[in-house]
């Protein structure tokens, strides 16, 4: 397992070189998304806003954000949501955005990690709860499409500096880190069952 301190835009030699486990750091620029603007844009058609044009840096977020008398916005709650939820869009994301690195919780499907070792991309995932932790190492630099989708699911442009730590799930290899656990989870189930002589169908008491 390595550290990296990646800055963005990320060029493909950062990702090529990021294996599951490694932690990263990331300073630069990013955009948010959740699922309104995946239909937004990829359903309903409507134009991709600028800050995803020029960003290759996407975070699955709904971040909590409140208006400030100056005109500014003052970031209150920060926490990648389930990327997952987004299998659905996921691989047209990666290769119609331009994508390199998708922070979020969870993983993603097969079809997004097909199109992630095609056009060189990989997803990172918060390697700690630290909602309120990264709140200084963000700043809020505009919104998008407030107006129409509101403020969990608006497109926030951001600069951020040393945001982190992330470990790296999907590389651009197609190795998953959730699948690696999973299989060892249920290889160690099975000699723990054997073991104790219990057998592998069993059910669990139900007590109503």
């Amino acid at each position: 397992m390595k550290t990296y301190h990646l800055k963005t835009p990320l060029s493909q030699e950062d990702v090529e070189k990021l294996e599951i486990g490694d932690v990263v750091y990331l300073t630069g620029e990013a955009f948010t998304c959740r699922s309104r603007l995946h239909r937004w844009v990829l359903d309903e058609n409507h134009p991709l806003p600028d800050a995803g044009k020029q960003r290759d840096l996407l975070i699955h977020v709904g971040p909590i954000v409140l208006p400030e008398p100056d005109g500014k916005w003052r970031l209150i709650s920060f926490m990648p949501t389930s990327s997952i939820r987004f299998e659905k869009w996921g691989a047209r994301a990666v290769d119609e955005w331009g994508l390199r690195m998708i922070v979020g919780k969870t993983t993603m499907g097969e079809e997004t990690m097909a199109m992630m070792r095609e056009k060189k991309c990989v997803h990172v995932s918060p390697q700690c709860v630290s909602p309120n932790s990264w709140i200084q190492h963000i700043e809020i630099e505009k919104v998008d499409l407030f107006r129409e989708l509101g403020t969990i699911e608006a497109t926030w442009s951001l600069k951020i500096d040393e945001l982190g730590p992330f470990v790296v799930d999907i590389d651009c290899r197609g190795n998953n880190l959730y699948k690696n656990h999973e299989a060892e989870v249920d290889a160690n189930r099975e000699k723990a069952l054997a073991d104790l002589g219990i057998d592998a169908d069993f059910e669990y008491t139900k007590l109503y």
